[in-house]
């Protein structure tokens, strides 16, 4: 006979995979409007700064998401925001599939981008908690979570790696962007709706996900007396503000860098290299996405220092090869320096959690994570639209060689900032 222990860790580890495939196809669909973004510009006559507002108005969503609702899955429970946060994105989808104005186009994204933020911080705790129970043997997940996944109104425990709890969650994160990247743009060039069909594909998977969520067990039961609502503050470690600063710059750097390479990838294979396969453009920004889940896994045992100096290293070297492939007008070097730049980047963010994690107090880990997340997402709208206006005005290859330079400059900042007595102590 069965124990209800048994039965308990089964039904657990049942709802670890429905979430994770839930959040999965989520992120996916999050991705999917980036490699058709060229077919907007095409058939509706955007220019390169419009298609660069759709791409960032998400980033904006999803910074207004963790602040004003990521934090209320720990008052309300984990299933009551995961099936919202998922309907946002339904909400979208519908959107995208009856409209093209730019006006709901940017509306769709910021929806995707709420929805986002919310399941972001609510699945990763969520699955963390799942496979704690699931896999009693194992313990309940310790380590780090997910650098790109951690929620930002969580902060993280301490101890040993989070394991298949951690790797699961950066894999349908950041896997599902690229991946959603990759089957848009699959599905773009092979079908006859390309700005329906990947939609409408992504949107069933959704509904599905919604379907199974109910047989998921929830491990968070509410909190009872007053509750006043506010938002999640940012609370700047007072002590050592040079490292949080660096760790804050770092967070940029890398995030733009995600941000330019699949914002306007699609732009510069079609513009400068005649390259007009959209499952082309998406499985190059799945190689960079890709990249990164692989190197933060590979480094998550490293020490911190470790994981900042190889995140420096690969990042300087993927920008260099990013900018020369654009000045040699070179695909096989293109794709390998947003590869590498993807590593870096990953590497880099994973990083600069550790550093922001050790150098706040255990009750403001969150409000300083809080802040790390603002300055990333920052990096992924701000630098593209920055660089989509400067493209108008100069020509591509140089606007690039322009930003690359600033990038490397805030890269350079954010390693020789000056030593706190934090950071002398903690070497």
């Amino acid at each position: 006979m069965t124990s209800p222990a048994t039965i308990r860790r089964r039904h657990h580890a049942r709802g670890f995979w429905i979430i994770g495939y839930t959040f999965a196809v989520t992120m996916a669909f999050a991705g999917a409007p980036v490699p058709l973004f060229v077919i907007y510009q095409e058939r509706e006559g955007f220019g390169t700064v419009a298609a660069t507002i759709v791409f960032a108005a998400y980033a904006f969503g999803v910074i207004a998401s963790l602040f004003l609702a990521g934090h209320l899955s720990d008052r309300f429970g984990r299933l009551r925001m995961i099936a919202p946060a998922v309907l946002l994105n339904v909400l979208a989808g519908l959107i995208f599939l009856t409209s093209t104005d730019l006006g709901m186009l940017i509306v769709a994204r910021v929806l995707s981008g709420l929805g986002v933020g919310m399941l972001t911080a609510t699945a990763t705790a969520h699955m963390t908690e799942l496979h704690g129970t699931a896999r009693p043997a194992m313990g309940r997940p310790a380590g780090h979570t997910s650098a790109m996944a951690r929620p930002a109104g969580r902060a993280p425990a301490t101890g040993r790696p989070a394991g298949r709890a951690e790797t699961m969650s950066t894999a349908a994160n950041i896997g599902g962007i690229g991946a959603g990247m990759l089957v848009a743009g699959m599905l773009a060039d092979v079908t006859p709706a390309p700005l329906h069909t990947p939609y409408l594909v992504l949107l069933f998977a959704m509904l599905g996900g919604l379907l199974l969520v109910p047989l998921v067990p929830e491990t968070v039961s509410g909190v009872d007396g007053p509750w006043h609502y506010r938002p999640q503050r940012v609370v700047v470690p007072p002590e050592s503000r040079a490292a949080y600063a660096g760790a804050l710059v770092a967070g940029f750097v890398g995030f733009s860098m995600f941000g330019v390479f699949s914002g306007l990838s699609g732009a510069f294979l079609a513009g400068q290299l005649h390259i007009t396969s959209h499952a082309v453009a998406g499985a190059v920004a799945f190689a960079a996405f890709g990249a990164s889940v692989t190197a933060q896994t590979v480094t998550g045992g490293w020490s911190t220092r470790a994981q900042q100096t190889a995140g420096v290293m690969l990042l300087a070297a993927g920008l260099v090869l990013l900018v020369g492939a654009m000045q040699a007008v070179a695909f096989p070097v293109f794709v390998v320096g947003g590869t590498v730049t993807g590593a870096g980047a990953g590497v880099l963010f994973k990083a600069s959690v550790g550093t922001v994690v050790a150098i706040a107090a255990g009750r403001s880990q969150a409000e300083a994570l809080a802040g790390l997340f603002v300055a990333s997402y920052l990096g992924m709208s701000v630098p593209v639209i920055l660089l989509g206006v400067l493209m108008q005005v100069i020509p591509i290859p140089i606007a690039v060689l322009v930003f690359g330079a600033v990038m490397l400059a805030l890269l350079a900042g954010a390693s020789v900032l000056p030593r706190t007595r934090w950071a002398q102590q903690h070497e």
